[in-house]
């Protein structure tokens, strides 16, 4: 299994091998004692949310062999807000060239 922190520049991955099932928090732990990087961090990793190929799962869920657990952070602006100021910079431009 692999265990995955992306950064805004960077993304550090962590292959593990374990012989014995473990849990998505346990798997982040063995990581980071591993080695992981995650110098710089700005959040609690150890209370991160966590997922599995991009689905959110709780600290408790078992892994299966092949499993990717990501470790999420905050994402530092609200998605449909860029939307929108996307939405209205493209539009200003629509009107501004029909001039």
């Amino acid at each position: 299994m692999s265990v995955v922190f992306a950064m805004p520049d960077a993304q550090h991955v962590m292959q593990l091998y374990v012989d014995q099932p473990c849990t998505a928090r346990q798997a982040v732990n063995l990581a980071i004692e591993a080695g992981l990087a995650i110098d710089g961090a700005d959040i609690d990793i150890a209370n991160a949310p966590l997922g599995v190929y991009g689905v959110k799962v709780s600290d408790a869920t078992a892994l299966k062999s092949g499993d990717r657990v990501e470790i999420y952070r905050p994402l530092k602006q609200d998605p449909m807000e860029l939307r929108r100021q996307r939405a209205a910079s493209e539009a200003s431009r629509r009107t501004f060239r029909r001039k």
